[in-house]
C-alpha cells in the first residue's frame, strides 16, 4: 500500500510518501514540502497548493491519503488560514478519487511512539528507526507528513484486525 501523508499548512505543507504493509515494515519513497509566499494573495496560494498536490498525486499514485487534523490552542487567524489550505488538500484528494483518512496529532504520536504526548524529537527518532533512515527527514513539516503516512499504515492494520480480515 502506498500512502501519502500530509501535514497541512498555508506557508508550508509537509508531505511524505511511504510504501508498506498495514502494520508491517515500511519504506520511505519521497518527502518534501509545498511552499507558498506570504505576500501572495490567498487565492493564488491555495491554487499553488492544489496544483502541487495534484502533480504529486499523479506522480506517486498513492492508494490512500492521510491528513493530520488541525490543533490550535489560541491563534484563530492562523487556524482559519491553515483550515483553508487543509480544505484544498482534502478536495484535491477527493477529486483524485482517493480515500482520505484524518488523524489527530495525538493519534499520530500514539501510533508511532506508543505515547500520545511524545515530543517532536521522540517522533523524529522513531521515524528514523522505523524507516531505517540515516537522518530524520527535514524540514519538520516534511517529517510530520511522513509520520502521518506511517500512522495510517499502523491504523489500517488495527482496522483489519478489528474487522476480522
Amino acid at each position: 500500500m502506498r500512502v501519502l501523508g500530509l501535514d497541512p499548512g498555508l506557508a508550508t505543507t509537509g508531505y511524505g510518501v511511504v510504501d508498506g504493509e498495514c502494520g508491517g515494515s515500511a519504506a520511505l519513497v519521497e518527502y518534501g514540502t509545498i511552499r507558498t509566499r506570504a505576500k501572495t494573495p490567498m487565492s493564488e496560494r491555495l491554487l499553488r497548493i492544489r496544483s502541487a498536490l495534484a502533480d504529486l498525486l499523479s506522480a506517486q499514485q498513492p492508494d490512500a491519503v492521510a491528513v493530520e487534523e488541525l490543533f490550535f490552542a489560541s491563534n484563530v487567524t492562523t487556524a482559519l488560514a491553515v483550515g483553508q489550505a487543509r480544505g484544498v488538500l482534502l478536495l484535491c484528494a477527493a477529486e483524485a478519487g482517493l480515500p482520505v483518512h484524518e488523524y489527530k496529532p495525538a493519534e499520530v504520536k500514539q501510533a508511532l511512539t506508543g505515547y500520545g504526548g511524545a515530543d517532536k524529537r521522540q517522533m523524529q527518532q522513531m521515524l528514523q528507526m522505523l524507516l531505517h533512515l540515516d537522518e530524520v527527514p527535514r524540514p519538520d513539516d516534511a517529517a510530520d507528513g511522513v509520520a502521518v503516512a506511517l500512522c495510517h499504515l499502523q491504523s489500517a492494520r488495527m482496522r483489519q484486525i478489528l474487522s476480522g480480515d
